[in-house]
């Protein structure tokens, strides 16, 4: 059977969950210690790495360029080597992979090639490549500005100043600082357009560059510098995927309720932190301990009013959260999802109106009314976080059925057997 047409009963609890639970580790971080780890002046460890979709196609494509990335274990143990040329890397739908691995393959000793999935090829990538051409890089793309392409690598890049358009993705601008401080005048890289969303992403990609001894001077608005210098090799652990989480707080919030995520930082720049600000001014209450966090719902949500552009990767939750509300709901700042996986914001109303919903697509984000809803056939259209907001509208909904839920192995080894233990835990 394809299993992009298998239809997945969407758990629909009778009654409050009052269950815990253990995420895998965070895609984000896991991608930007392996391609650090690849890039170090010696071997390391990337402990609890999330195995995914997203995180085998990164190990993938630093093995073929010359790095030695053992994940046979939990721990993956990587050992950096000359990087070569003359090799093909299959980005499959990863935006890390094809963002972050090109500033790599710059440093490599020949040509290499960069495909993906067909809908890969529609994902936005024309600033990444201007901005390694303005760094030196010699990119060949036929003038299209997306998959696929090839880097020439001549074993060394000149680095510098650019300047780039990061307004469609923050990954433009991780990508070039991911490499910099190994390009022979670092880089220098400015942001002249519509504000950069995610910026957490760029938190993060600069905490873990400073974790390795690189400097990084981010100061200035829009600007962000990288020094030339070693990156020294460090054991990095990696934190739970904070994202991941959300349709399981739902579960607590939509049925009145408590579900505690385990392990969840007291300090992060993960972008799925938010959910603990957004679950509460929606009526939910929440408790962070050394334990984790754990949300408590009143079985009642309210309407919210949220400039989501920073953590864009929670609209599809948070929207579906909010069908279930008491009154309307108004999701700001997120466009650029547009051009994710799949254009996430004319996905969640054509899926949403088709059970019933009432959610208008605006300028930059969504309407969503509150409406009785019903059941059906719920569209993933490949997309991982497509997939969590199917499974919380069945939390609240009977009948719903998940299309292709195998797509969230892309960032969620077993999400459906998850599941299955999640709440047959629940107490």
């Amino acid at each position: 059977m394809n299993e992009h047409r298998t239809l997945w009963p969407a758990p629909h609890p009778t009654g409050p969950v009052r269950a815990t639970v253990r995420l895998p580790g965070s895609k984000s971080i896991t991608n930007r210690a392996l391609v650090l780890a690849a890039l170090s002046d010696g071997p390391s460890v990337v402990r609890q790495a999330l195995r995914s979709r997203d995180t085998r196609l990164m190990a993938d494509a630093l093995t073929e360029l010359g790095i030695g990335v053992d994940t046979t274990g939990v721990d993956w143990k990587v050992t950096p080597g000359r990087l070569r040329g003359r090799e093909t890397i299959d980005c499959g739908l990863a935006g890390t992979v094809m963002r972050f691995v090109p500033p790599v393959a710059a440093l490599a000793d020949g040509p290499v090639v960069f495909d993906g999935d067909p809908h890969a090829r529609l994902r936005p990538m024309h600033e990444i490549l201007q901005g390694l051409r303005g760094l030196g890089v010699v990119v060949e793309d036929e003038d299209r500005g997306s998959l696929p392409f090839t880097v020439v690598g001549t074993g060394r890049v000149r680095g510098g100043q650019v300047t780039i358009d990061a307004s469609a993705s923050s990954q433009f601008i991780s990508a070039l600082l991911l490499a910099g401080a190994r390009y022979d005048e670092g880089v220098d890289v400015r942001h002249e357009g519509k504000p950069v969303p995610s910026l957490p992403h760029i938190d993060m990609t600069v905490e873990q560059l400073r974790m390795r001894g690189v400097e990084v001077d981010d100061s200035d608005v829009n600007r962000w510098r990288v020094l030339p210098s070693a990156i020294r090799a460090v054991d990095v652990q990696v934190e739970p995927d904070l994202s991941n989480a959300a349709p399981f707080l739902a579960a607590g919030l939509v049925t009145g309720g408590s579900v505690t995520v385990l392990d969840w930082p007291r300090a992060t720049t993960q972008a799925g932190d938010a959910l603990r600000e957004i679950v509460t001014l929606m009526g939910g209450s929440t408790e962070l301990t050394d334990e984790g966090l754990t949300v408590t719902g009143s079985g009642t949500l309210h309407g919210l009013d949220y400039d989501l552009h920073d953590v864009g990767e929670l609209t599809p939750a948070v929207a579906a959260l909010c069908l279930m509300a008491d009154s309307p709901s108004h999701l700001r700042g997120i466009a650029h999802i547009r051009g994710h996986e799949t254009d996430r914001l004319a996905a969640l109303a054509t899926e949403f109106n088709s059970m019933g919903g009432h959610v208008t697509e605006t300028e930059d984000g969504l309407t969503i009314r509150p409406t009785a809803l019903n059941g059906g056939a719920f569209r993933t259209y490949a997309d991982h976080r497509m997939a969590h907001a199917g499974v919380i509208l069945g939390l609240a909904v009977d009948g719903v059925e998940v299309e292709n839920i195998a797509t969230t192995s892309k960032t969620f080894p077993d999400f459906a057997g998850v599941w299955s233990t999640f709440l047959g835990s629940s107490r």
